[in-house]
Parts: C-alpha cells; structure tokens; sequence
C-alpha cells in the first residue's frame, strides 16, 4: 500500500538509545513542556512548542522507562531499570528524592493536585508516595495480576488506571478501598493507557488495535485494527477529531476519530515508534523511536492533510534543513558539555 506523507517534523536529537516515554505538561505561564524517558538513563526536559532542549536530569544508573512533569511543571518524575524512582527539580535539575524499590520501576505519574506521587512495575505493587512527607513509607497496593507497564490517575485521584506487561486488560482501582472494580478487557497487553484531556476517553493500545473507552461508564466507544502493531497513540485534545498512532512500521499515523479512516502518514524514523502524544493545545504531536530521536510534528486540519495527500503520492519525508538552536532563558539544569560529550543535547537540528 502507498503510503502518504504529512509536514516535515522538527528533529530533537540528544538521547543516545531508544525513546521510550514521552510526556506534556499542561500549558503554563512559562508555555508548555515535554520530559522524555529513554534506555539512556538520561530523562530530558524541553520546550513543548519548539523542541528546544532545556536540560538533562542525571542520576539513574539504568535504563528510565517512564517520565512525567506535574501540572505547574515544576517537579519531574521517573521510573527506572535501576530499581529506583526519582523526584526531581524541573526548574534546577536537583534531585529531590529517590524512591527506592525491589525491582524494575516501569511507570510514574503525579496525582492531578500533585501532592501524590504512583509508581508501579516488575513487583506487582502499585506505591503512592506523599510528596509532601517523602521519607514516610508509600501506601501500597498489592493484587495486581501481573508486572505494571503503564499508570495513570482520573476521576480527580479517585481512581488509578493500570495494565500490565504480560496480559490484557486495563484495571480500574477504588483508590479509597485498594481494589480493582473493573477490567477493560482487551486481547493482548496494553502498551498504552492515555486518559483525554478533558477526561471523556481512555485510549488504549493493544497489538494491532486501538480502543476508546468511556472514562465515566467504562463502555467501549470506539474500536479500530491498526495496519500494523502499534504501541502508543494519542487523541487530539482540543476537537477531538483525530487521532495518531505509531509502532512497528516506523510511521507516525493520523487517523479520523469518528470513522477510523487514515488521513495522513508521517515518515521520518528509523525504528520502531515507542510513544507518541499531542502537544496541550493540539497544535502538534511528538514521537519517540528506537532511533533515539524526538519527532515533534504540526498538526493539519483535515483539507490541509487531504491536500497533502492529494498532491504528494508518497516519498519519504525529509528532515527541516533549518538548525533550531535557541534555549528557554532562565531554566539551567545540567552544566554545559561540549559537543559529542555523552547526555546533553543542546540543538534541534536535521540528520
């Protein structure tokens, strides 16, 4: 099948291994921003509009799998291989605090009032974590049925969104009581969990299939067979009308919410595509790959992907040529390094 490309993306480079997770802020006084978890050991912090690179927070000695900004943007979270999960300071870099653990940490995610902090992973415990009392031990919640690969909070902290690596299904957990009070069933594991901005949906990824459930009553709303295993995709926020998906063929999808029909095809990466979300405002989306890259990609309207579609049969897209290399003022979070010196990346620059 031809496939049809959409704009050219801004190329974020500076991870030396797999992107893995990527996560926006909300839309703060300061603008937006984007944090990113990869097998480098190295999260990094950038501008969410521009790709601009803001700092690296270093301190994991093993592969982060998941990484989070809370609502103001201040502090930054995450998970890792080193049996460890980390607060940090968005603003500083500064380590906060380490939460230790007795196995992998595969996810993280702070509590919508931000005074909470939810890790999950190899162990089979969800732990909630007091931000304000970081030294109390977490409250944890056993009985998941199998190694958490993804978390999230909705229902405003009410209840935790969890699935796991090694079976289907998204589990719904009672905050108050510590109990599962409902499955959404899905056939094979669930790569992917994102509550929609405004709370409506839950979309899901699973194999070759993308689903989007009800937040509210949990029925299933939509159901569409991808044309390839996808592992992540994200609704677009301010319409809801679409939606991108991304996974093993490389390519960064946009599909029409309501029908399912694709409406553009975004070429670039060189691996697989491990996450991919929309920017707060839904005026752009990024991809992480295996390649090691961030893709932050313009959104379209649908006439202008459909003119695209139209008047370019296919060809590979090609990298901006322009060198984006402005910093956010102000924000300083590693000393600088020159160039080719491991874990900072200070450019937006094209292959």
């Amino acid at each position: 099948m031809d496939k049809k490309k959409g704009a050219a993306p801004l190329v974020c480079h500076g991870h030396s291994r797999p992107v893995v997770d990527l996560f926006y802020s909300p839309i703060t006084p300061d603008g937006f921003f984007l944090i990113s978890a990869s097998k480098d050991s190295n999260p990094m912090l950038r501008n969410g509009e521009t790709g601009d690179w803001v700092g690296t927070f270093q301190g994991h000695k093993g592969a982060v799998w998941s990484s989070c900004l809370d609502k103001p943007a201040l502090r930054a979270a995450s998970a890792s291989a080193d049996f460890s999960a980390k607060l940090w300071d968005a603003l500083t870099g500064d380590e906060l605090h380490s939460f230790e653990h007795k196995h992998i940490v595969r996810a993280c995610a702070f509590s919508e009032d931000t005074h909470l902090l939810l890790t999950g992973g190899f162990e089979k415990i969800l732990r909630i974590y007091d931000l304000n009392r970081p030294d109390a031990p977490p409250r944890e919640i056993h009985n998941s049925p199998g190694s958490v690969r993804t978390l999230a909070w909705l229902h405003s902290d009410q209840t935790i969104l969890s699935s796991c690596s090694d079976m289907g299904g998204v589990r719904l957990w009672d905050v108050r009581s510590g109990e599962i009070v409902r499955t959404l069933e899905t056939k094979s594991a669930v790569t992917s969990a994102e509550v929609s901005q405004d709370g409506h949906y839950i979309s899901t990824v699973d194999g070759s299939t993308v689903k989007f459930w009800d937040a509210n009553h949990f029925g299933l709303v939509k159901s569409y067979n991808m044309p390839c295993n996808m592992e992540s995709a994200s609704l677009e926020p301010r319409f809801g009308n679409k939606f991108v998906a991304g996974g093993e063929d490389m390519w960064v999808h946009v599909f029409d919410f309501h029908t399912g029909a694709e409406i553009a095809c975004n070429k670039g990466h060189h691996g697989p595509v491990h996450c991919i979300r929309f920017s707060p405002g839904g005026e752009s989306y990024a991809s992480g790959s295996e390649d090691g890259t961030i893709r932050i990609w313009q959104t379209l309207n649908h006439d202008d992907e459909e003119t695209t579609l139209a008047n370019d049969p296919g060809g590979n897209v090609k990298d901006p040529a322009e060198d984006v290399t402005e910093k956010v003022e102000g924000l300083t979070i590693t000393d600088e390094k020159k160039p080719g010196e491991e874990g900072v990346e200070k450019d937006v620059s094209s292959v």
